[in-house]
C-alpha cells in the first residue's frame, strides 16, 4: 500500500468520526500545514522516477482534493449546527420594553489612528487620504516596484480586473504618489488607512491598517528620519526613553532602506517598551528612492526625503495588551466594551494620549 493511500484511508476514517471544530482544524494542519503529511508528499515529487511521477502526482492531487472537500464540508456542517442552536436559544421577545441606552466605545484601531495623527500634527505633518481602490501605476509602478516583484503576484494582491489595472491597495503609499502629483514640494504628510493583501491566518488579516509617512524637502537626511521616529515612538508609548536600532533592509521605493527595532523587556508577563535587553521590530523606513521622485516630477538633485510605514493594528496590540489580531474584526461588543475608549476623550499630546 502506498503512502498516499495510507494517508487517505487513515484520515478519511478520522474525519468520519464525531469531531469538533478544533479537532478538524488540527487535522487540516496535520495534512496541509507547512510540514503536513500531504504537503510533504508534494515535496517528494522531484525525487520520483519520471515514468512514475505523473501517476503519483495525479493520485496525490485526487487525495488532496477529496480530503479538502471533506474537511470543508465538516466545517460547514459544524458551523451551521452552531448557528441553528444559537438561533433556537436566542429568541427575541419583541413585546419587551427597549433596553436602556448604552454609550458606545471607540475601537482601538480608530483610537490609535487618532493618537498617531495627534503626535505627527505636533511636528508639522498633515493627514492625507486616498481611495481603497487604486490603479496599478500608483500602487506599484510609480513606487519603483519592478514587474517581476512578488508583491504584484495574484497570491498577494486583490486585483479587480483581468488586465490587473485596478486593485485593492496593498499599502497606503499610493497616497504619497497622489499628493506629490497634485502639488509641489515640500511635502510633510502621514496617510493612515485600510490596506488589503491576500493573506489570512492567525497573525494576518486580508484587510488591515497602515500609516505611511513622507517628508520631502531640501537637504533631508537619515538623521531627520531617526529624530522623527524617535519622537513618535516615545510619544506613542508614553515613555521618557527609548532604545532604537536600524537594520539594513530592502524596499523598492526607498534607498537606503531599514527595519527599525525598539528595546523592550518582559515584566510580570507583560511587554514593557523602553530600554530592555530584547528587540522588537516595529516598522520599515528609508530615504525616498530617486526614481520615485522622478515619477512624480520632483527633481531628486534638489529635493530629498524619507518615508516610513507602520502597522496600526500591531501598534494597538502592543500598546493596549491585545494578543489576538482576529478580535479586531469580530464585532464583539463585549470585547469592544473592554478595550474600547470613551468617544468624548479625544487624544492629545499635551495631557497624555491614552488617559
Amino acid at each position: 500500500m502506498s503512502d498516499i493511500k495510507k494517508i487517505k484511508d487513515e484520515y478519511l476514517l478520522k474525519l468520519n468520526q464525531n469531531l469538533d471544530l478544533n479537532q478538524i482544524n488540527q487535522i487540516k494542519t496535520d495534512l496541509f500545514g507547512k510540514n503536513g503529511l500531504v504537503s510533504s508528499q508534494f515535496k517528494q515529487l522531484g525525487k520520483i522516477a519520471e515514468d512514475e511521477r505523473k501517476k503519483f502526482a495525479s493520485d496525490l492531487n485526487t487525495t488532496k482534493d477529496e480530503l479538502q472537500d471533506l474537511i470543508s464540508s465538516k466545517i460547514d456542517e459544524i458551523e451551521n449546527k452552531e448557528i441553528n442552536q444559537k438561533l433556537e436559544k436566542e429568541k427575541v421577545d419583541i413585546t419587551l420594553p427597549e433596553r436602556p441606552f448604552v454609550q458606545g466605545k471607540i475601537h482601538p484601531v480608530s483610537q490609535v489612528i487618532d493618537e498617531i495623527s495627534s503626535i505627527f500634527s505636533e511636528i508639522g505633518f498633515s493627514v492625507e487620504e486616498g481611495p481603497d481602490v487604486e490603479n496599478e501605476y500608483n500602487n506599484f509602478t510609480a513606487l519603483n516596484t519592478p514587474d517581476n516583484h512578488p508583491a504584484r503576484d495574484m497570491h498577494d494582491t486583490f486585483y479587480l480586473d483581468e488586465k490587473k489595472e485596478l486593485l485593492l491597495r496593498t499599502h497606503t503609499s499610493p497616497v504619497q504618489i497622489r499628493t506629490m502629483l497634485s502639488d509641489k514640494p515640500p511635502f510633510k504628510i502621514i496617510a493612515p488607512g485600510r490596506t488589503y493583501r491576500s493573506d489570512s491566518d492567525q497573525t494576518h488579516a486580508p484587510m488591515f491598517h497602515q500609516v505611511e509617512g513622507l517628508h520631502i524637502d531640501k537637504n533631508i537626511n537619515m538623521g531627520h528620519l531617526k529624530g522623527c521616529l524617535n519622537y513618535f515612538i516615545k510619544e506613542f508609548f508614553e515613555v521618557d526613553k527609548i532604545k532604537m536600532r536600524f537594520r539594513p533592509s530592502h524596499f523598492p521605493f526607498t534607498e537606503p532602506s531599514a527595519e527599525v527595532d525598539i528595546g523592550y523587556e518582559i515584566k510580570d508577563g507583560k511587554i514593557i517598551i523602553g530600554e530592555g535587553d530584547k528587540w522588537l521590530e516595529i516598522l520599515g523606513c528609508g530615504m525616498v528612492h530617486p526614481n520615485v521622485l522622478k515619477n512624480v516630477k520632483v527633481n531628486p538633485d534638489e529635493f530629498q526625503g524619507y518615508a516610513f510605514g507602520i502597522g496600526i493594528d500591531r501598534l494597538a496590540m502592543l500598546k493596549y495588551g491585545i494578543n489576538d489580531l482576529r478580535a479586531f474584526f469580530d464585532c464583539d461588543y463585549r470585547w469592544l466594551n473592554q478595550f474600547g475608549f470613551d468617544p468624548i476623550d479625544v487624544p492629545s499630546s499635551y495631557r497624555g494620549l491614552s488617559r
